[in-house]
């Protein structure tokens, strides 16, 4: 089995609701690369990466370039053991790894596909029949926050991750995790979200105001150093993001103690390649893992479930259904949430099929 054709298309996505963020960042409508390996066999394989402005060194602007670039080293190449098709990549052009994550992607699907196996059956084994999702909260007044953890409660949400600095009110900040907090009740997991967008006095002034809840703090600034700097003053768990993306900033967060937890992100890693071997360090390391990826539908949020199902629970904090936040869906028989959590798909590689219809016309097609 050989590839034969590499085609994308470019899918904008619009949240149901408007996504605010510190330091000026938004998530409303954003675009999706989607990409379809197609083999000498007629087999195809699905890939998704969905990049948001300003949050990471990735714009989706620069998927489609790089693709082209690395056309000559993926068509007429096995598909089947992905990590060997992406170090190829990887010698050609390095870095640039989400664009090379929707690559991964759609690899692992065409594996799955030949072994005949769902992809938790080739990333470990299926170790959770269902998983635990976090809902986000948009950074607005503090009181309609609160009203949207009640309704995800009473959903079955029993994990919060709620924005803050979108103002640059330190004050409200503090109102916003005590008002979902007083929302949800006590037991729920909360954790209050800068994006890297404040500073260590900001958070620490915001840290020191809500010792007495029972929160926990995520990536406020742009460093591990100054992240841990917080943790150390205001004593309250951390969780890393945006500043642990590989080997080494994943030790540094565990190093300075500041790791609690921490989102392992496929694009920001590179693929279920690199992401998986990135869950298995932070096993070793005792780090909580929050399974996801930036942004985007349901193929993307299917890869995201099969990498949280083959993850032992002592390390798996939450997932994300990223496809129920967002429309169009582009897959209509990737699973939704229940009850507060979400199980994967259990057809061969992916397990689901995305509807070319909705995708509309390729913006890059190479043979």
């Amino acid at each position: 089995m050989r590839i034969s054709s590499i085609t994308l298309w470019q899918v904008p996505l619009t949240s149901h609701d408007t996504y605010y963020m510190a330091g000026g960042k938004t998530c409303d409508t954003v675009t999706s690369t989607i990409l379809r390996l197609t083999t000498d066999t007629g087999q195809e394989g699905w890939g998704e990466v969905c990049p948001i402005p300003r949050y990471l060194p990735a714009y989706a602007g620069g998927v489609a370039p790089a693709i082209e670039e690395l056309a000559p080293v993926i068509l007429n190449a096995s598909p089947v053991g992905p990590e060997a098709l992406i170090a190829a990549c990887d010698a050609c052009l390095p870095g640039h790894h989400y664009a090379k994550s929707v690559l991964d992607i759609a690899l692992w699907d065409l594996t799955g596909k030949a072994a005949g196996l769902p992809l938790y059956g080739l990333l470990g084994g299926r170790m959770n029949e269902t998983m635990p999702l976090y809902h986000s909260i948009t950074c607005v007044a503090p009181d309609e926050m609160a009203h949207i953890a009640e309704d995800a409660y009473a959903q079955g949400i029993r994990q919060f991750q709620v924005k803050l600095g979108a103002d640059g009110n330190w004050e409200a900040d503090v109102a916003r995790l005590r008002k979902v907090r007083e929302a949800v009740g006590d037991g729920p997991l909360i954790y209050g979200d800068w994006n890297c967008g404040t500073d260590p006095l900001t958070a620490t002034r915001v840290g020191r105001a809500v010792r007495d809840e029972d929160v926990m703090l995520e990536q406020p600034c742009a460093t591990i150093a100054q992240c841990a700097q917080v943790k150390d003053a205001c004593g309250l768990p951390m969780k890393l993001d945006e500043t642990a993306h590989d080997t080494a900033t994943l030790l540094e967060g565990a190093g300075r103690g500041c790791m609690d937890a921490v989102a392992v992100k496929l694009s920001k890693f590179g693929g279920l390649s690199a992401a998986r071997q990135a869950r298995d360090l932070c096993l070793h390391l005792g780090a909580k893992m929050c399974v996801e990826c930036t942004w985007g539908s349901d193929i993307v949020t299917a890869a995201v479930l099969h990498l949280a199902a083959s993850t032992p629970g002592r390390g798996l904090l939450n997932t994300c259904d990223l496809s129920g936040y967002v429309i169009p869906r582009v897959a209509t028989d990737c699973p939704l949430r229940k009850d507060g959590t979400i199980a994967p798909p259990k057809g061969p590689g992916l397990g689901i099929t995305p509807d070319q219809d909705v995708l509309g016309t390729p913006v890059a097609d190479f043979r």
